[in-house]
């Protein structure tokens, strides 16, 4: 995917940091657990992203690119 996906993504895993820090500081659970939840996502997007590189990579290496 393309590097849109890439910002989008550790967007989102900042964002959740700074919600589940927020949910600490405040004493908020729900807001801590939302923001573990981005956090979790925007991991398994990351993930998501690695294997379609790694893919891609081994595609290239037997084209020859």
């Amino acid at each position: 995917m393309g590097l849109d996906d890439k910002i989008s993504n550790k967007a989102e895993e900042f964002s959740g940091k700074a919600k589940e820090a927020a949910g600490d500081a405040t004493d908020n659970e729900s807001l801590q657990a939302e923001g573990a939840g981005d956090q979790a996502s925007a991991g398994a997007k990351q993930a998501g992203e690695h294997v379609k590189d790694a893919a891609k990579d081994i595609k290239d290496g037997f084209s020859g690119k």
